[in-house]
């Protein structure tokens, strides 16, 4: 397979994510927002402490790599991206978890 070939795939197969994301809207995320404390700092589609979700994808879902980008930020944490203030790291959450909320901020983070 080459390169070329390889990174349409991998292309289609995010799109494929993101439009299941965006099926289950907020409803397939809140949980799992809400176990990890995400919703302390971040809303849908208001600043708090963090950006808003809305904001996040307006910035990142035109191209599927961000989908590892803001993966990391999750994980590992980020200072500056966003604003002054930094976003701690968040190791206790599982692949799956981050995959999912990935999944919904690259589909538009849609609230229905």
């Amino acid at each position: 397979m080459s390169l070329k070939q390889l990174l349409v795939c991998t292309a289609l197969f995010s799109a494929g994510f993101s439009a299941q994301a965006a099926e289950a809207g907020f409803d397939s995320v809140k949980d799992v927002l809400t176990r990890n404390a995400c919703l302390s700092c971040h809303t849908v589609d208001r600043k708090v402490v963090g950006p808003a979700y809305k904001d996040i994808a307006k910035l990142r879902k035109d191209d599927p790599a961000n989908a590892e980008v803001i993966a990391q930020h999750i994980r590992q944490g980020s200072k500056g991206v966003y604003g002054p203030l930094p976003m701690p790291a968040n190791a206790a959450i599982s692949d799956a978890d981050i995959k999912a909320v990935v999944d919904w901020i690259m589909a538009g983070a849609p609230k229905e």
